[in-house]
């Protein structure tokens, strides 16, 4: 069977950028529009901050025309969303069947050719050229009239705000796309008794695209006991160069096994996603078949490489770190499985540690992780190899997906990475210590109210504004805890968005 290896770059991405007009004004203007609309597209596309391609496309003058470009637009896989501009006048209602049919994302750009005036130079020609102000308003008006979910972004193509806004929209985007072509494995089933990590998978490959399924563990108890002696020494060695190995797991050390079939489970779980092409998985502790180990460094590589992974069967919170994977590639940082563990309640610097059984990924740290073998103390197998970190400090985001039964509901809270106030000697895993935005007491309180699940993802290598973005795209609820919620607003946007999404799906 054919391996492909998982692909995280933005590299393979386009959007396209379409740009508004009508036959009204004559060649020539129509001409100076093309060359206009080039002009922009070659700004951003050059910007530091806008980090995939943009591709301009010949203006659109009438509605058969816009149908088509969205069309093919819809049709091509590796566009992931649309830009539009309306340059001069583009009547709206030629928009109206292209719309209707378009099904990537969308970006109102609300710009114009020149930043100043030339006051002194204006005339006639100059005013039909140069209309944007009002034809694109035409054109705001006929997406909120159809109701088409668009992010609105607002000034010059020079104003660095304007290219960074522009590229927190594709990374969305981008995630959207990555998520619609995700095949996620489940090896064995969710933990027992647990209510959050449950959900309708079915709504899941309706609303994101993702494909979740679920295989028995020792197909992949299988695939860890097909490694090769040669492929276990190649990457014990490549262990041995990127971490601080402890000596009893070092070649020679009385654990050195353990070592070994932790690398012969990456490459076993590595074949089986690959030949299957999977980009996010689950495991178990409940459920570990013919393993000898639950997987922990194999699982902690494999998400710094851009996996999505779920631990206890969450399949959600694995969708949830392969699409913040692919919104971050590029940028320092990265994306884990995160879990909310315990407190320091020290009034007035409150605390909050995270970290999980074995996985959590080292994107993000910038430190040279330790491997060691510690105890596990559940699941009844063999003490399980595990890379040993802590978090860089700096800003971060930690976002959750709970099913409410009639919609899926994201929640993030915008957090600060700290280093901890004493050393951790004692704790055999990865994770990080943060302050939560507002406050401790506001943030658990508001996370309490959404229901939002104990399992999330960190990045801290995009923030809260791209999962706004990726939420309107999906048409998904997002829920925000950040500098400025307070829990009695909190509380009143639960309640009407309950109202809306009910609503908003009509009988």
């Amino acid at each position: 069977m054919t391996r492909t290896p998982l692909t995280t770059s933005l590299d393979q991405y386009e959007v396209w950028f379409l740009t508004g007009s009508q036959n009204l004004y004559g060649e020539e203007t129509l001409r100076q529009v093309a060359a206009q609309s080039q002009e922009i597209v070659a700004a951003l596309d050059a910007a530091g901050d806008v980090p995939v391609k943009l591709v301009w496309q010949p203006v659109l003058k009438d509605s058969e025309s816009i149908r088509r470009a969205a069309l093919d637009a819809n049709a091509a896989d590796n566009v992931i969303g649309v830009v539009a501009w309306m340059h001069t006048f583009s009547p709206a209602k030629m928009w109206i069947a292209g719309l209707d049919a378009l099904q990537k994302p969308l970006a109102h750009l609300h710009t114009q050719a020149n930043v100043e005036l030339p006051w002194g130079e204006i005339d006639f020609d100059f005013m039909n050229l140069n209309q944007a102000a009002h034809g694109d308003r035409e054109f705001g008006y006929i997406q909120t009239r159809l109701g088409v979910p668009r992010k609105t972004i607002v000034g010059h193509a020079s104003d660095p705000r304007v290219q960074q806004e522009l590229g927190t929209w594709q990374r969305a985007a981008a995630g959207l796309a990555a998520s619609r072509s995700l095949k996620l494995a489940r090896f064995g089933d969710n933990m027992r008794y647990v209510a959050v990590t449950e959900g309708d998978k079915t709504e899941a490959e309706l609303r994101f695209g993702v494909q979740v399924n679920t295989w028995g563990v020792n197909e992949l108890a299988d695939a860890v006991h097909a490694a090769s002696d040669a492929e276990i020494d190649l990457l014990v060695t490549e262990y041995e160069d990127l971490y601080d190995v402890v000596p009893e797991l070092r070649r020679g050390g009385d654990r050195h096994d353990s070592l070994r079939y932790g690398a012969a489970i990456e490459l076993g779980l590595r074949s089986f996603l690959e030949e299957g092409g999977f980009g996010a998985f689950t495991t178990s502790f409940e459920d570990l078949g013919a393993l000898r180990q639950l997987p922990g460094l194999a699982v902690q590589r494999l998400m710094a490489e851009g996996y999505g992974f779920g631990a206890e069967g969450d399949w959600k919170t694995a969708v949830l770190v392969r699409i913040a994977n692919v919104m971050g590639a590029g940028l320092p940082g990265g994306a884990s499985l995160m879990e909310d563990y315990t407190y320091d309640m020290t009034p007035g610097d409150e605390l909050i540690l995270g970290a999980h059984m074995l996985e959590v990924s080292p994107s993000l740290t910038t430190s040279k992780p330790t491997l060691e073998i510690h105890p596990l103390g559940i699941g009844g197998k063999e003490d399980p190899v595990r890379l040993v970190f802590t978090a860089d400090s700096g800003p971060a985001v930690v976002v959750a997906m709970s099913d409410m039964r009639d919609r899926f509901r994201l929640t993030a809270n915008v957090v600060e990475n700290v280093a901890p106030r004493h050393p951790l000697p004692n704790l055999p895993v990865g994770h990080a210590v943060w302050k939560p935005a507002p406050d401790f007491a506001t943030s658990a309180a508001a996370w309490l109210t959404a229901g939002a699940a104990h399992h999330t993802v960190m990045s801290t290598a995009v923030g809260v504004d791209v999962f706004r973005d990726f939420a309107e795209m999906a048409k998904v609820e997002l829920l925000v805890i950040d500098d400025d919620t307070t829990l009695t607003g909190f509380q009143h946007e639960v309640r009407w968005n309950q109202a809306y999404y009910r609503l908003a799906q009509g009988l």
